[in-house]
């Protein structure tokens, strides 16, 4: 029986908790939600269930061999790596302390998405007056929040930021540019 045999999978979680990722190097994969799930056999070997933050996402690579290296540096030989794409990863699954991190780097983070409703009409059967009127394009706004000063002023310049997962932004009041990481 090897050394790793004995590894529990709390562990495991424990180190893939230090694995930064590669864009954003302050908030760990996990943190991020990207590992899904963590299994270790009798034996020892590992796997490890990651999704993307989106299909295509550049990053994946960099983060399976960072996982990957991650475990063998500390006597896991056998780590297996499955990629999950259903169902697709959501910014839900981002602890708030990953949350946390971001805005303390400068990025906010995801914000709750408000549906400007403004000009549908209303009747009593409001309920479907709304999803009408998201069907006919009522557009989910979120409340950007900088990350510099802390005012909701703050308006979008361009839907791509720094990576595709963030978008640009500019605060009205402290006249900040910063990145805003986009719902999913």
């Amino acid at each position: 029986m090897n050394a790793a045999a004995a590894i529990s999978t709390e562990q495991v979680w424990a180190w893939l908790a230090e694995v930064a990722d590669p864009e954003i190097p302050v908030i760990s994969v996990v943190d991020l939600g990207i590992v899904r799930e963590v299994a270790v056999a009798d034996d020892g070997a590992c796997v490890v269930t990651i999704t993307p933050t989106y299909s295509g996402c550049p990053a994946m690579q960099v983060i399976a061999d960072a996982v990957t290296g991650a475990l063998r540096e500390r006597g896991i030989e056998q780590v297996e790596l499955r990629t999950q794409l259903s169902p697709a990863w959501t910014t839900d699954w981002m602890s708030e302390e990953g949350k946390a991190k971001l805005k303390g780097y400068g990025i906010a983070p995801p914000a709750q998405q408000v549906i400007d409703i403004s000009g549908l009409r209303r009747s009593a059967s409001g309920a479907q007056d709304l999803a009408a009127g998201v069907r006919r394009g009522a557009v989910a706004k979120p409340t950007v929040v900088c990350p510099n000063c802390g005012s909701s002023h703050t308006e979008n310049t361009s839907q791509f930021g720094s990576t595709p997962c963030k978008a640009l932004y500019k605060c009205f009041d402290c006249r900040e540019p910063f990145d805003y990481f986009k719902c999913h």
